[in-house]
């Protein structure tokens, strides 16, 4: 059994691969998209936990595009922004739309993993909470 969901958006293979294979050794159904509008058609298809997404990404949509759409298409997914530039306003503005955290690339998975952690466990939390709402209002009665 896989232990959470996420979707690595790098238009780097080989740092993209080799996160998601890492991800995949440790249980964690990890899933590649090169691209915003390919991330965005993979979260319109299965139920994203975390994102991990770089915020520079050449040709079409930027990451905090894809950002903005992610939030859109599955609003409890947390997202961690990945940056090879040291763009303060870009991540300030990324959080501002809900991103979790950032992070500088290159990026240790020691790095990553906990943050990785914390974005789950926030997620979680929060789907806990509107399941324990919904059981609440079933179980009241007239």
């Amino acid at each position: 059994m896989d232990l959470f969901t996420v979707l690595v958006v790098d238009d780097e293979e080989d740092f993209l691969e080799t996160i998601v294979k890492r991800l995949q050794k440790r249980k964690i159904d990890a899933h590649g998209a090169k691209s915003g509008e390919e991330a965005l058609e993979i979260t319109k298809k299965i139920p994203v936990d975390v994102v991990i997404l770089d915020i520079k990404m050449p040709g079409g949509m930027d990451g905090i595009e894809t950002l903005r759409e992610i939030k859109r298409i599955q609003p409890l997914t947390e997202v961690i922004l990945l940056t090879g530039h040291a763009s303060v306003e870009t991540s300030i503005e990324g959080i501002k739309l809900g991103a979790f955290d950032y992070l500088l690339k290159p990026v240790k998975l020691e790095e990553l993993l906990p943050k990785l952690l914390q974005a789950f466990e926030k997620k979680d939390s929060q789907d806990q909470k509107i399941k324990n709402a919904r059981i609440k209002e079933a179980l009241k009665y007239d």
